[in-house]
């Protein structure tokens, strides 16, 4: 997805780039919980959400979305190593592409790629989860949530740094491309992405809509049946 020499290039000749939000932006609905209920399965995931209880109350006073998540990635990946979390993400981005990209969406994306745009994907969620799809989509770059692991390579349960949302997202997109970073454009849907979308020209603020095709069909089916 590149490699930070050629993203930091500047100058008259530098490529714009442009900042897409992932969940519910690019996507229908949130990645990553879609892959905990995916790779637990229904039963599972709803007793592994019970088992939450108490960080869920303690979000609600702290507003830590933080340690909700490593909260949540620990309950149901465990101490999994890196390799494996990558193999579960790769396998649920193969199943489920189709019924998460929103059409629209992936059309400006593929409108911005032919006129040359480095296009970065800033996301909430964490990177190992993201990054089969960002590969999908021929990012240049993907910025996410940081899993923490211990020396032997195992998953925590914490995050190596901050959740990536709201000023995160400005620092972390600064960290590549440094302190005068302008974006030509930049696209969110929820208030983790404004201070991202204040620094482009064209903001995009829920501004796609569209449903993918596999999903719809699916929900016809239902209605079916």
């Amino acid at each position: 997805m590149g490699n930070l020499s050629d993203l930091r290039e500047s100058g008259p000749g530098a490529r714009p780039i442009v900042a897409f939000d992932f969940d519910g932006t690019l996507t229908v609905r949130d990645s990553f919980t879609t892959l905990l209920r995916w790779k637990a399965g229904p039963v599972r995931f709803g007793a592994g959400v019970a088992s939450l209880a108490p960080e869920l109350v303690s979000f609600l006073m702290t507003r830590d979305r933080g340690a909700l998540k490593g909260a949540a990635a620990k309950r149901f990946f465990g101490p999994a190593r890196k390799a494996d979390i990558e193999s579960v993400a790769r396998r649920f981005a193969e199943i489920h592409a189709r019924d998460l990209f929103r059409p629209d969406a992936v059309r400006v994306w593929k409108r911005w790629r032919s006129r040359g745009a480095r296009l970065v994907i800033v996301t909430a969620s964490p990177e190992e989860t993201v990054a089969p799809f960002a590969r999908g989509l021929g990012a240049d770059l993907l910025i996410g949530t940081r899993l923490k692991y211990d020396e032997a390579g195992r998953f925590t349960g914490k995050l190596d740094g901050l959740n990536c949302r709201g000023e995160e997202k400005v620092r972390r997109l600064r960290e590549v491309f440094g302190p005068d970073l302008r974006l030509v454009a930049a696209y969110g849907d929820t208030d983790g992405d404004t201070a991202m979308l204040a620094l482009a020209d064209e903001a995009g603020m829920k501004v796609f809509n569209g449903v993918p095709v596999a999903a719809t069909h699916e929900t016809r089916r239902r209605r079916r049946s």
